[in-house]
């Protein structure tokens, strides 16, 4: 692939538009050519932007990554997939395989319990093409104004993703579970796109797992939009433990309505190369929420977390929690910003990022900002950056307990107030147990499931 990353995928997208469309439901055709113009002027994000000071996204994308615009099937077996069950948890599982939607036999009971409860899931661009009155209110209309290159790439490319619709005061009270694999027979690039609306009361949890299924080159440039209806109340964990040859970049947008409650844990334990982009609107008031994240690195690996709550109205409250290990060479970064609009009067908002560098070669860059137009609020951010600390591992050490054993008793412990913000008490248990196994290095990449085993 040529060194400029943009004018190949410029090339790309001329030669397979027709294809593109052709794939595609009118609904997501309808917003791609907008998006590919506005791709062509602003190009991927670089370093002389503010907001990717630390994660170079042009040198991520020019790799000679294959896409799949096709819309080949790959073959795959259900008994060949990624069994991420988490005992006691009880949910409903489907996949997504690259950008494609999957629903193996042993969903199709869940598929069926979901739509007596008027619940639709599945595939984005079957239910853009079943359903484009009900996508079209949604789609792409929280993000249309995006200026950043890797979501303009993303509503520029995408042909499928995941899809629910929760209707008015409507519980879905087991977890959905969406195992998100790359699986190819070359290095590839895919570009899921995810949409999730919960009407007014509606209830729902949604966990991601992020995996890969074979030892190649792989790019997810994942964007997902969330609309959270007055009273919702809505759980997004996002789990990920791929290869270490792996790229991974995902877009979270979230629209809060008047009274709703939300709640985002995102866990990175293993992968080569993560940004993660959180944006949460707070629109109306009464508004709850809580943005928690944590990331385990070793080696060479790299984990960048950029987030944004904007408080639009008076009378809402944000918790910001994210902490990160760093082991090795591996480097982390963390930008966090809460706005807080004029008039937004009463607003309550925390945010602070802890972090631990194991070792003197770790790399950790934090710029926690506070933007407010009000003046009757109550607001704070903080960050601290520091190392073991040795008084408590001598402690530990002077009762006997090995040296290794003590470090990981005060990282579990250091994560601890990430992890019981997890409102599924299975799959809190089964994070610990992740946890303490990323500590012990018994999870050295995604092979056969590592993360679920």
């Amino acid at each position: 692939m040529a060194v400029n990353a943009e004018q190949s995928y410029i090339e790309i997208y001329h030669e397979f538009q027709d294809t593109l469309c052709a794939k595609s439901a009118p609904l997501l055709n309808k917003q791609r050519e907008e998006a590919f113009r506005a791709f062509e002027s602003v190009g991927f994000p670089t370093h002389r932007m503010e907001s990717h000071l630390y994660t170079e996204m042009t040198d991520l994308f020019s790799y000679n990554y294959g896409m799949n615009l096709n819309r080949v099937e790959i073959p795959i077996s259900e008994s060949s997939l990624i069994q991420c069950e988490v005992q006691g948890i009880n949910s409903y599982v489907f996949f997504l395989v690259n950008d494609s939607f999957y629903c193996p036999e042993s969903s199709e009971k869940a598929l069926l319990e979901l739509k007596e409860k008027g619940v639709l899931v599945g595939s984005l661009n079957e239910y853009a093409q079943t359903h484009p009155e009900l996508v079209a209110q949604y789609y792409d209309q929280m993000i249309s104004q995006q200026k950043d290159g890797t979501v303009l790439f993303n509503t520029a490319f995408a042909q499928d993703g995941f899809f629910l619709y929760v209707p008015k005061n409507v519980c879905i009270e087991r977890p959905i579970q969406i195992i998100s694999v790359m699986h190819s027979p070359v290095p590839t690039l895919a570009n899921p796109r995810n949409l999730i609306v919960l009407e007014e009361g509606a209830q729902a949890r949604v966990l991601v797992c992020a995996h890969t299924m074979d030892d190649l080159k792989f790019l997810s440039n994942r964007v997902t939009e969330v609309y959270v209806g007055r009273n919702a109340v809505y759980d997004h964990y996002k789990l990920e433990n791929s290869n270490v040859q792996s790229t991974s970049i995902s877009s979270l947008f979230i629209k809060q309505m008047g009274g709703s409650n939300v709640l985002v844990n995102d866990i990175t334990l293993h992968n080569g190369l993560t940004r993660n982009n959180v944006t949460i609107d707070l629109t109306e008031e009464h508004c709850n929420t809580k943005l928690y994240g944590m990331a385990v690195m070793d080696g060479k690996k790299h984990v960048d977390n950029y987030t944004t709550i904007n408080h639009k109205v008076p009378q809402c409250t944000s918790q910001e929690l994210y902490k990160y290990v760093l082991n090795d060479e591996s480097t982390g970064a963390f930008s966090g910003k809460i706005y807080v609009a004029p008039h937004a009067q009463k607003t309550e908002a925390y945010q602070v990022n802890r972090s631990v560098c194991m070792t003197p070669t770790a790399k950790m860059y934090s710029k926690p900002q506070l933007e407010i137009y009000a003046d009757d609020v109550k607001c704070s951010h903080g960050a601290s950056i520091g190392q073991m600390d040795d008084d408590s591992l001598f402690y530990l050490r002077s009762r006997g307990i090995p040296e290794s054993e003590a470090k990981m008793m005060l990282m579990y412990a250091f994560l601890n107030d990430v992890l019981e913000n997890v409102r599924i008490d299975a799959l809190k248990d089964k994070i610990r147990l992740l946890v303490e196994k990323r500590f012990r290095g018994e999870l050295s990449g995604c092979s056969g499931c590592t993360a679920c085993k």
